[in-house]
């Protein structure tokens, strides 16, 4: 068993798991931080409730276990790629055999990984170490996560435009490395031939967009419309 977690196979493997673990992630992320858009009231609730929630409490520190093993099994994979092939991308003339984010997936979940960082400090932090205030909905409080929100996206001068560029830049980012890695993944688990690969290429694309322009939705809502 351990000789088949160390080989190459076996490292794509974990990274390809631990990413589909990921990609659903987002998805139950992206369905909580939509309730911005129905306001203060809705988004608290949802915030409370993933902040509360017995099976929440538990997935969360699985779910920082998932996020180190993908990145950490991608640099080791990325590293190893690099050492047995000498010869970059550029000079054997990759580009009509592969996309851009396929060529550049290490690079886009680095980007990724930054814009985690920021998220995480700007958001998560505060909320659990922090003071975000707090607010009293349908009798019950809670913490005050819909002014912590739109606070970063709404502040005066151009904070505001800074904040949504690279909150925008980092959803796009996202989106194009989940347009290669869910079709990847599926590859890699043994769950994809000729016919399966155009289709979870599809449904790897239309996850993508919604993804990418479901959170990106977000900073122009407060930013523009709001």
């Amino acid at each position: 068993m351990s000789n088949f977690i160390n080989s190459s196979i076996g490292k794509k493997l974990i990274m390809s798991i631990s990413g589909l673990f990921l990609i659903v992630f987002l998805l139950v992320h992206l369905t909580a931080n939509l309730f911005l858009l129905w306001g203060s009231d809705a988004f608290n609730m949802s915030a409370h409730f993933m902040g509360t929630n017995p099976i929440i409490k538990i997935v969360e520190p699985i779910l920082a276990l998932g996020f180190f093993i993908h990145i950490l099994y991608s640099l080791i994979v990325q590293f190893k790629n690099w050492k047995s092939r000498p010869v970059k991308y550029a000079k054997v003339n990759q580009r009509d055999a592969s996309t851009w984010a396929s060529r550049n997936m290490i690079w886009l979940g680095l980007f990724i990984f930054a814009f985690l960082i920021i998220h995480v400090i700007n958001f998560y932090w505060i909320i659990k170490f922090g003071d975000p205030g707090t607010v009293i909905v349908n009798g019950e409080e809670m913490e005050d996560a819909y002014t912590l929100v739109i606070d970063l996206f709404t502040s005066s001068g151009s904070l505001a435009y800074i904040y949504s560029g690279i909150y925008i830049i980092g959803f796009i980012a996202l989106g194009l490395h989940l347009h290669h890695a869910l079709w990847s993944a599926f590859q890699t688990i043994g769950w994809s031939n000729i016919k399966w690969r155009k289709i979870w290429t599809v449904i790897g694309d239309i996850y993508a967009i919604i993804i990418a322009v479901g959170f990106s939705i977000i900073p122009i809502y407060f930013l523009f419309i709001k």
